[in-house]
């Protein structure tokens, strides 16, 4: 009988030892993804907007069409956003073509994204006057603007903080507010598609 108590406390030691390991691997991995970016920006986009339309073709205003990736109806006013993907120390500024992003040892380039954002921007602005329309370019933690950031570019990180929703009676009154004019969107988008 002794023999069998015994054998009980090392297997319970055993499980007790893996399970902590577990946490420890799990609370490292955490660490490792938030690190490299990876926060949801799907999360992020659906905590701050009132509604959303997502990857949708907007009259460009001159025949054409022009892809907006997320249009979200927010507590300022609709908000055109890019996602980007990349990680690393970025250097970027407004007046650059190209912004050069250093990672791993490897640099690699991207097209400055601003004039497309502007130009999502201008499209959506041609569709309802009547409310203020921003747009931003959103990276992960993992992208590193240490050398200077560019105007409209966030971090998924602030993306809340920048458009906190107040109280849902609040909500509630500017979602009346903004409905027609959202409604007006939904209905050119319809009308395109």
């Amino acid at each position: 009988k002794e023999i069998k108590d015994i054998s009980t406390v090392n297997y319970q030691y055993w499980v007790w030892a893996l399970g902590a390991a577990v946490l420890v691997a799990a609370g490292f991995a955490l660490g490792r993804w938030r690190r490299r970016g990876g926060e949801n920006p799907a999360r992020a986009l659906d905590a701050i907007a009132m509604a959303a339309l997502h990857d949708v073709l907007v009259p460009d205003g001159m025949g054409g069409q022009i892809h907006v990736a997320h249009l979200l109806l927010t507590v300022r006013g609709l908000v055109v956003i890019d996602v980007k993907a990349h990680r690393g120390v970025i250097f970027a500024s407004d007046r650059m073509q190209e912004w050069t992003v250093i990672a791993d040892r490897r640099r690699s380039a991207f097209p400055n994204p601003q004039p497309s954002l502007y130009d999502r921007v201008a499209a959506v602005r041609l569709l309802v006057k009547e409310i203020p329309v921003t747009g931003h370019i959103l990276f992960g933690s993992g992208a590193d603007f240490s050398k200077g950031r560019p105007r409209d570019v966030l971090l998924v990180s602030e993306l809340e903080a920048h458009y906190r929703k107040p109280p849902r009676a609040e909500v509630n009154r500017l979602m009346e507010a903004f409905a027609p004019h959202w409604e007006r969107i939904r209905d050119v988008l319809r009308s395109q598609s």
